[in-house]
């Protein structure tokens, strides 16, 4: 279904809606005595209305259909050959759900930890709900490049205004790793519009990349999804830019931002450029076993609960490349399932550290322990996102677990054994962190005085219950909107 910027864009409209309602409370607040629950409310709401907006593009998306769909096209740089050209197909639909899910429970979230320049922090998380949806709709190479460099802006605000102790460090490095990635890129797309006359990706899909030319995008690409998966060795920024993130910060990079460059190397390194992305996938293959165990044994060794849960990240972005590089329909199946489990996972779980941190205002796992008795709504959900990232049968985590390593097990039975190492070792340390923090005698009078979840922590932990359950038991509800999609990329890798 093709629709004219003059009918109904309705993909514009979704993007630019969460950057209208920015507009909004900027300006209200300015001019007026807006109070800071009000920004709150506004925030919210817009986010809702995305999400509804998104449900929308959802119902009318043909999954029979592999084409990219709902295009809109107008002119923007004629000079540069780049185009306002956005779309979606069955891959990036996922990741605007995600999107469009993730940020309201985020915002929600917010209302308890935030309590400082709050209406300045409503509008730099719509600015990047605008960015995320952008990039995730963008099929012009150079608007690509604006919305996946423009996340970069409101983030770098949302870890250095209100991180930790040391936020000012853990944003600067996350600035230069993503930074000088992009830089790479950006080159990489200035010589396709000089060399190829077109910025259009899926122009560049249908026609072809040659191999010479192909191989050095595929690198200048590489450097900067890599850095954003994260991939090992680009990762080490990661774990500072948790830590020092506020909760929301954490959700939204965790459940959405890691995302990016697993779109990334989906659209561009393997859709666009297959030739290349075949040549390079025994070096994919092999950092993505490096991170799944490395990643693992550190996280094994923390004593903070969110640097935990960050390396644990590591790990299973590890599977996410493993299977997309396996070439194979299993592995393409299970990358996908693990981005979706990933991203409402681990926006749990950093929900979970923050629900602690709120009230004890340490994430330091040793002052925690026996909180089941007293806190066992939290133990509950804490126990659902952990049992469905350590891939527990029946939750989310495994269906893209069990794909990943089948895919990796018909490209080279070695590779199934190393990364089934990892899985055994994400139980160890994920386990163990729920026998400290919620078994055990509680001899600690703080902890053993610390309410149970609120109605709205609840609230925000739910949907993302509803749908670790959802992803596990009927599976085929999530691919049956990309497979026909991910059938043509396939086809395309092996030829």
């Amino acid at each position: 279904m093709e629709t004219a910027l003059s009918d109904i864009p309705l993909l514009s409209v979704m993007t630019f809606f969460p950057l209208l309602g920015a507009l909004c409370i900027f300006f209200i607040a300015k001019f007026t005595r807006l109070k800071t629950d009000a920004s709150k409310v506004i925030a919210l709401t817009v986010s809702f209305v995305t999400f509804l907006l998104a449900l929308a593009v959802f119902f009318v998306f043909d999954n029979t259909n592999p084409a990219f769909q709902l295009v809109e096209r107008a002119s923007w740089l004629p000079s540069f050959n780049a185009e306002y050209i956005r779309g979606i197909d069955g891959i990036s639909l996922w990741f605007v759900m995600i999107t469009a899910i993730i940020t309201p429970i985020a915002i929600l979230n917010s209302f308890g930890s935030i309590k400082k320049n709050i209406h300045e922090f409503m509008i730099a998380v719509l600015i990047l709900e605008t960015m995320m949806i952008g990039t995730f709709t963008s099929l012009d190479l150079v608007l690509f490049y604006v919305f996946f460099e423009g996340v970069l802006i409101p983030m770098f605000l949302i870890i250095g205004i209100w991180g930790g102790e040391k936020r000012i460090y853990a944003t600067y490095k996350f600035f230069l790793y993503t930074l000088l990635g992009s830089l790479l890129m950006l080159v990489a797309v200035l010589y396709i519009a000089v060399a190829f006359n077109t910025t259009d990706m899926m122009q560049l899909i249908e026609q072809g990349v040659p191999i010479d030319a192909a191989i050095w995008i595929w690198l200048a690409f590489f450097a900067s999804f890599a850095v954003k998966t994260p991939m090992f060795p680009f990762h080490t920024w990661l774990s500072y830019a948790h830590v020092e993130a506020p909760t929301t910060g954490s959700v939204l990079l965790a459940g959405i931002l890691l995302k990016m460059g697993a779109y990334g190397f989906i659209r561009i390194s393997l859709q666009m450029l297959p030739e290349a992305g075949m040549l390079f996938a025994p070096m994919m293959i092999v950092l993505s076993i490096i991170a799944i165990i490395y990643a693992s044994f550190v996280a094994f060794a923390q004593t903070d609960m969110k640097k935990l849960i960050a390396y644990s990240s590591v790990a299973h972005m590890g599977f996410v490349t493993l299977g997309l590089f396996s070439m194979n329909e299993q592995g393409l199946d299970g990358a996908m399932f693990v981005i979706l489990s990933h991203s409402f996972v681990s926006a749990a779980l950093f929900m979970g550290v923050g629900v602690a941190y709120d009230r004890l205002h340490t994430r330091e796992i040793a002052r925690f322990g026996g909180m089941a008795s007293n806190m066992p709504q939290y133990a509950m959900f804490f126990m659902i996102f952990t049992l469905a990232a350590v891939g527990l049968p029946g939750t989310s985590g495994f269906t893209g677990e069990f794909l990943s390593l089948l895919g990796a097990y018909k490209a080279n039975i070695w590779i199934a054994v190393f990364a089934g190492l990892g899985i055994i070792l994400g139980a160890v340390y994920m386990l163990s962190l729920y026998r400290r923090l919620f078994f055990g005698k509680q001899d600690k009078e703080d902890v053993s005085k610390m309410p149970d979840l609120s109605v709205r922590e609840s609230l925000c932990f739910a949907p993302l219950a509803v749908l670790v359950f959802w992803i596990g038991l009927y599976p085929s509800t999530f691919s049956n909107q990309y497979s026909a999609t991910m059938k043509t990329i396939l086809e395309r890798l092996v030829q």
